[in-house]
């Protein structure tokens, strides 16, 4: 039988289950509702992921993400002007998120271009 963890779902499902406004139990499903939704709207569009690059899937999902690591690496690039020193091993760059992640990479170049063109049909 094939593994059919999602590692995604499940740092999601971690990162939610530790926050202090998750509570011990739902009084009913429309507080469990009420929660989740802000808890999720936090998740998406204020938390910063290690894996995106330190943005949100907002920005990475609406585009932003270009705009956001050129201004950062601007403050990067200004800090490694005025002291230099204080970056021995080399001018600090910032990191970029991977172009895609997959959980079940696509087998052939057809049905990636297939995914690329049009996602909804999977």
């Amino acid at each position: 039988m094939q593994d059919t963890h999602n590692p995604f779902s499940e740092a999601q499902f971690k990162t939610l289950k530790y926050r202090p406004e998750m509570p011990d139990r739902f009084g009913s499903p429309q507080h469990g509702r009420d929660v989740m939704r802000e808890l999720l709207g936090w998740y998406n569009n204020v938390h910063y992921h290690s894996g995106l690059a330190f943005l949100t899937p907002a920005d990475v999902h609406h585009g932003r993400a270009a705009e956001i690591i050129a201004a950062r690496q601007h403050v990067l690039d200004a800090a490694h002007q005025r002291h230099p020193e204080r970056f021995v091993r080399r001018r600090p760059t910032h990191k970029t998120p991977q172009p895609a992640v997959w959980i079940n990479p696509p087998t052939s170049s057809i049905e990636l271009s297939k995914e690329v063109t049009n996602p909804e049909a999977h």
